[in-house]
Order: structure tokens, then sequence, then C-alpha cells
């Protein structure tokens, strides 16, 4: 199989099993930043960026920070930024979200740029319960679980956990 042929395909499985989960559970499981992840997962696996360590907790860190962002704002209960427009909280959230996030990767030593992207899903009030925070996460999990067997199935060098 040519390494193109690899990636389209993984892409589409992780995808389409992640999609299938979130159709099946009825459940907001296929978000923006998880098309990212997915693709450096299929692209560049066995890096460090990729290795489920880094995708799992970089994610989870994002969801915090957002999360923590929109409460420290007083947010949590606010109309996203799609709904209300853009106001200063907004820009503080996103603002405080993305420095938090950048700073627990890199304290974490979990560098994985999609994870910018989950923080301003939550920050910016697209989804800001912690009921979604739990199905982005189990999404990221899916999707990267998938990657990982896949990658090694066709013998790509894809960590269990973390990178080598």
């Amino acid at each position: 199989m040519t390494t193109a042929l690899r990636v389209i395909v993984g892409c589409a499985l992780a995808m389409g099993i992640t999609g299938a989960v979130a159709w099946w559970l009825a459940q907001p499981m296929l978000f923006p930043s998880l098309g990212p992840t997915v693709m450096m997962l299929a692209q560049h696996p066995g890096q460090h960026g990729t290795a489920p360590r880094t995708v799992m907790l970089a994610h989870g860190a994002a969801l915090v920070a957002g999360w923590v962002s929109l409460w420290l704002f007083g947010l949590r209960h606010a109309p996203s930024v799609l709904v209300a427009g853009i106001t200063p909280a907004h820009v503080a959230t996103a603002a405080v979200s993305v420095a938090a996030t950048v700073a627990a990767t890199r304290g974490l030593r979990t560098a994985h740029p999609p994870a910018g992207a989950t923080t301003l899903i939550v920050s910016l009030g697209l989804l800001p319960t912690l009921f979604d925070l739990v199905l982005m996460w189990a999404a990221i999990a899916v999707a990267t679980l998938v990657m990982s067997l896949y990658n090694r199935a066709l013998g790509q060098p894809a960590p269990l956990w973390r990178a080598g």
C-alpha cells in the first residue's frame, strides 16, 4: 500500500468509526480539531506529537483550560460566540485558554497543535458543558485508538502509549 493510500484510508477509517459512535450515541463527537489530530496520526505515526500519551494529555489539558477559562470569565452559561457575537470576555477566554493549554502541554511535554483548536471550541462556548468535554475526550480516544491499531497493523512505528 502506498503511503498516500495508507494515510487516506486511515483518516477515513478513524473519522468513520468515530462518526459511527457519535451517530449511535446521538452525541456531538465530531468536532473541528479531531480532523487535524487524525491527519497527524495518519501522516506521522511514531513521532512524539502523535503518540497516544501526547494526543490524549494535550487534548485533555485543552479541554480543562477551555472550561476553566469559561468559568473564570463568567461565560459557562452564556451563549456561544456564534450566537452572542464576539465580546471582550470571549477574547479573554480565548487568550487565556490557549495560553494555559500551551503552558500545560509544555509542562507535560505533550505538544500537539490541534489541542489549540480544542481549547477554543470549549472556551468560545461551542461545546461548553462538562458532558461535552467528556464526549470530546472520548472521541479523541476512539480516533487515537483506531489510528494506533491501524498503523500498527500496517507495520508503522506507532507506539502503544509513549513515543520512544
